[in-house]
């Protein structure tokens, strides 16, 4: 018995689609065991950077100058259109 061109390429088609189904359902799974396990928790609030930094660290002016500009251009704005009060440093 000689299968068809057609009945192979729906098998073939068959088979990745009923893959691709069985790994979504288990993604799913896991998904709801592992929220179950470790429920969410809130993010973390950062403060803005500033000038000086608690301690004996000091931010010396290009620093300052080399984020305020970075910050600038993500924001697409002037650096004199911003007004960054704080700088504070993340491990």
């Amino acid at each position: 018995m000689e299968l068809g061109m057609g009945t192979v390429i729906a098998l073939g088609m068959g088979t990745v689609f009923v893959g691709l189904i069985c790994i979504v359902i288990l993604i799913s799974i896991m998904n709801a065991i592992f929220s179950l396990i470790k429920p969410k928790s809130e993010p973390a609030t950062t403060n803005a950077v500033s000038g000086t930094s608690s301690g004996d660290e000091r931010l010396d002016s290009e620093t300052v100058a080399a984020v305020s500009a970075a910050l600038a251009e993500t924001m697409g704005k002037d650096v004199s259109a911003i007004r960054i009060t704080s700088i504070k440093k993340v491990n």
